[in-house]
């Protein structure tokens, strides 16, 4: 109920600044409006290829838990270790 609720302002937020935005630079209801309606409707379209693109670009698609080592931290340590 909470996530649903937050959420929901959020959508409210997002409405009410592209409404915002648009009336100030056009002084128009309508495209404020027009504004209010697509930010959310693109957002919601646009959301799910962007976390794919993220995902395809994770450092951690290998299957691998845990940070990363980097090289230079390896050779360094095999280095003390010799």
């Amino acid at each position: 109920m909470l996530l649903a609720a937050k959420t929901i302002s959020q959508v409210l937020l997002h409405m009410s600044v592209a409404f915002g935005v648009m009336y100030a630079f056009t002084g128009s209801v309508v495209f404020g409006g027009i504004a209010a309606l697509i930010e959310p409707v693109s957002m919601v379209l646009l959301l799910p290829l962007h976390e794919r693109l993220w995902r395809a670009f994770s450092p951690r698609k290998t299957g691998r838990t845990g940070p990363r080592r980097s090289t230079f931290r390896s050779r360094r340590a095999l280095t003390a270790a010799a």
